[in-house]
Formats: C-alpha cells, sequence, structure tokens
C-alpha cells in the first residue's frame, strides 16, 4: 500500500487508533487475565497470552468486514447468547482463580519462596493453553465486540476501501498485542513479581473475583 492511496484515511486512521488506545487501556477481562497470568504463571504465558489476545482481535476484525457483526447488532437473541457465553467463560476461569491455594514451602528459607514459585508455576501452564486464554478470552469479549460495531459502523466510512479496513484490523490486532505484552513485560519483572507471589494465593483470589464480578455484570446486563 502506497502514502498516496492511504493519505485520504490519515485523519480516519486517527480517529480508530485514538478510540483503541482508550478502549485498550480500560480495565477488562483482556486486562484482568493478563495481570493474573503475569503474576501466576511467568513472563512467557503472560506474553503468549498477549499474543493470542492480539490474534483474538483478528475474530473481530473479520466478522465486522463480513458484516457479521451488524447481524449480531440486529438479532437481539443471538447477542444474547454471545453475552452468556462471554459469561461463562468469565466464571470458568474466575472459579478456577478464586480456588487458589497457598503452597506449601516447607522447611526452605522464605526469601526462596517467591523465586521457586516462580519457576514451578511456569511450568504449569503449557504453550498451547496460555495462547489459547488470550484468544478464547478477547474472542468472547463484549467490550471488543461493542468497540468493532462501534468502529466499523460509526468511525470507518462505507466508502473506505477493503484492503484500508483489512490495514485497520491489522493494526489493532499488532497494537493490542504490544500494549499486553508490555503490561506482561512489567507485570512479571522479578521485583514487582516476588513481591506480589508472596501472597499469591491471595492476589489469585482477588483476580478471580475480579472476573466473576465482571461475568455477573454481563449476566444482568443482558
Amino acid at each position: 500500500m502506497s502514502w498516496q492511496e492511504f493519505s485520504p484515511f490519515v485523519f480516519e486512521f486517527m480517529a480508530i487508533a485514538t478510540l483503541h488506545f482508550f478502549a485498550v487501556a480500560s480495565p477488562g477481562p483482556d486486562f484482568a487475565v493478563v495481570v493474573k497470568q503475569s503474576v501466576v504463571a511467568g513472563r512467557r504465558a503472560a506474553m503468549l497470552t498477549s499474543i493470542g489476545i492480539g490474534v483474538g482481535i483478528l475474530v473481530h476484525v473479520v466478522y465486522s468486514l463480513l458484516g457479521i457483526g451488524l447481524l449480531i447488532k440486529t438479532t437481539p437473541w443471538l447477542f444474547q447468547l454471545f453475552l452468556y457465553a462471554a459469561a461463562g467463560y468469565l466464571l470458568f476461569l474466575g472459579w478456577g482463580a478464586i480456588r487458589s491455594k497457598p503452597k506449601v514451602s516447607g522447611n526452605e528459607d522464605q526469601l526462596e519462596v517467591p523465586t521457586k514459585r516462580m519457576k514451578n508455576n511456569v511450568n504449569e501452564i503449557s504453550d498451547r493453553k496460555s495462547f489459547l486464554i488470550g484468544l478464547v478470552t478477547n474472542g468472547l469479549n463484549p467490550k471488543a465486540t461493542l468497540f468493532f460495531l462501534t468502529v466499523f459502523a460509526v468511525a470507518v466510512s462505507p466508502e473506505t476501501p477493503l484492503q484500508i479496513k483489512v490495514f485497520y484490523g491489522l493494526y489493532l490486532a499488532t497494537a493490542t498485542g504490544m500494549w499486553f505484552c508490555f503490561l506482561s513485560y512489567i507485570l512479571s519483572g522479578s521485583r514487582v513479581r516476588a513481591t506480589l507471589t508472596q501472597n499469591g494465593h491471595i492476589f489469585d483470589r482477588i483476580m478471580g473475583a475480579i472476573l466473576i464480578a465482571l461475568a455477573i455484570n454481563l449476566i444482568f446486563s443482558v
């Protein structure tokens, strides 16, 4: 794509990028899951979850470009079914987190516990599972659905060429993945994570409660 082809859509792109910045920075299911992965499972797992979230954006892009987003918006029962599926998945993740138990450290020095906990937890979640957690969480994120319904119905002109719309989608997926990878990097740093994992089960339960609260909010918003 040349600059001459893209230049007429610069302001449209800037509007979309600005909307996306505020949307991705606000707390939601994706944020809660990445924070949980960063603290409980480690940097690698959190990064893969973040990449999964970025790829999940492409799901919303595809159905928006195909016009399925309009079908979801104009078919109340279908959108409600989607919300229930999202709520069910968040309840599943939240319940698993809220049942977290403290690990028995034996007679080891307490200062070494956070480091050992980090090493052990990283191996508990496979790369595939970490990626799928991010993919499914974002794919079933109603916040992302509403964002794309708004963007492609309001911010993007009907006259915008398909290749430009595809570029928008690729940008949104890449920017989302990079944002959460950055968040993962910061939260999984040795000092930050060592501090948090001293009471990791408590933090895990808090994240679980947040996920369950988000699920309940979805159910009552239907």
